[in-house]
């Protein structure tokens, strides 16, 4: 840590309040715009309820911390994997058909529960065998490589605003001091917004109409509204056992961004809290969301990128940004001002640090915490390799790691390590 007011953002911040109140909240509200553009993006291509959306990612979201103990700081967004399955059962985003997709959604919830029951049963190791990386590894690159479709349709409205607001996060995040290094995504948001609105790219016309308070939940929007004389019980199976399978590769990718904020955040979620609390913990969420009207949940790399950036791993930052999203969920003015419109903040890479899990390594007891570049062939003390079943550093041995039962030779790399072993 720097002696200024600001500790420096080259250390990793586990502790926010080391920054003041003032502070964690601004951090929060990056947090929360990093999200914004894609969580209300769905519920715009699906005809669901953007301030549903809203409140209940910030719902899902807390309730996903109280069930893995506070501990893994990710947002519950909403999932673009399901886009196809609303699609299929109301193409035009029919708003009496919607409740049906819900339904099949909550339905495809259910899986969740029980691949986490599977790992509490049989441990992360065993279950993660039928998980290795080039399962979770193409699964999380292809709904990326989709949704990178929407991130050029999005600035193509305007290229010159988008790179505008690329150019402002690259700025800061090298080149600013203080707290301009540690928010770079929340001021590349405004500028963006600022030069689109001076630039007349943005339509204010549905924000003057919009109410200043509203409930974002509209009973014939829910599933609950579907029992009534008129179900279609024919309809409501079709929606079921077309959508459920999605659950299937969102649950992988749930593995997948789990490993990626471990790995990015320096500590094995996988472990503790688990596999099992944050699988429990997405799928609840998703239950919640479905049945309400709002899109199902998932855990958001968006702010899985704002973690690397700024390298506050608090998870009290991204619970504000969940109490941000809540309370702007009774604001209609704010779901109608459309961020994502004029923001070519989709385009900025963040995952330069992850790393998939690989359930067959081990690492020795009592690891340092030490950093060295990936895909150096030696330490930061000079340690090179670690042969299985011998350690190699006897000057520095809480750096080694060896691959149980392989022979195989393992990188030494301190930064990624503490997310690579699975108890």
């Amino acid at each position: 840590m720097s002696q200024s007011s600001t500790p420096a953002v080259t250390d990793a911040i586990y502790d926010a309040s080391s920054l003041g109140r003032p502070r964690m909240f601004v951090l929060g509200l990056q947090h929360m715009f990093a999200m914004f553009g894609a969580t209300v993006l769905v519920p715009v291509l699906t005809g669901l309820s953007v301030s549903a959306t809203l409140l209940f990612a910030g719902i899902g979201t807390l309730l996903f911390h109280f069930l893995s103990r506070g501990k893994v700081p990710a947002f519950l967004g909403s999932s673009f994997a399901f886009i196809a399955g609303y699609a299929a059962i109301a193409p035009n985003g029919e708003a009496e058909l919607l409740p049906y997709a819900c339904l099949g959604v909550a339905c495809a919830g259910l899986l969740y529960p029980v691949l986490a029951a599977l790992f509490r049963a049989f441990g992360a190791k065993r279950v993660m065998r039928f998980f290795p990386p080039v399962v979770t590894g193409p699964i999380v690159i292809s709904i990326g490589l989709i949704l990178a479709s929407s991130a050029i349709a999005n600035c193509q409205t305007n290229w010159l605003v988008a790179v505008i607001a690329v150019a402002v996060i690259v700025i800061c995040n090298i080149w600013g001091r203080g707290m301009v290094k540690i928010v770079p995504i929340l001021l590349g948001v405004v500028v963006s917004y600022a030069v689109a609105a001076v630039l007349g790219e943005v339509d204010f016309s549905g924000v003057a109409a919009a109410p200043w308070v509203g409930l974002p939940i509209v009973w014939d929007n829910t599933v609950f509204a579907l029992f009534g004389p008129q179900f279609d019980s024919g309809l409501a199976t079709t929606a079921i056992i077309t959508i459920m399978p999605l659950a299937f590769a969102t649950m992988i990718e749930h593995i997948g961004d789990i490993s990626a904020i471990g790995s990015t955040c320096e500590r094995n979620y996988i472990a503790d809290p688990g596999l099992h609390r944050t699988l429990l913990g997405d799928g609840l969420a998703t239950i919640l969301a479905s049945l309400f009207g709002a899109p199902a949940n998932t855990t958001y790399g968006e702010n899985t990128g704002v973690l690397a950036l700024t390298r506050v791993f608090d998870p009290r930052v991204i619970r504000i940004a969940a109490c941000c999203a809540i309370v702007l969920s009774f604001c209609p003015k704010f779901a109608a001002a459309k961020f994502f419109h004029v923001c070519g903040i989709p385009l900025i890479p963040w995952d330069e640090t992850r790393r998939e899990v690989r359930p067959n390594e081990m690492e020795i007891p009592n690891r340092g915490a030490a950093s060295g570049p990936a895909g150096s062939e030696r330490g930061p003390a000079g340690c090179p390799f670690a042969r299985a079943g011998r350690a190699r550093c006897a000057d520095r041995p809480d750096r080694n790691r060896f691959q149980a039962g392989t022979g195989a030779d393992v990188l030494i790399n301190g930064r990624n390590s503490p997310n690579d072993a699975i108890s």
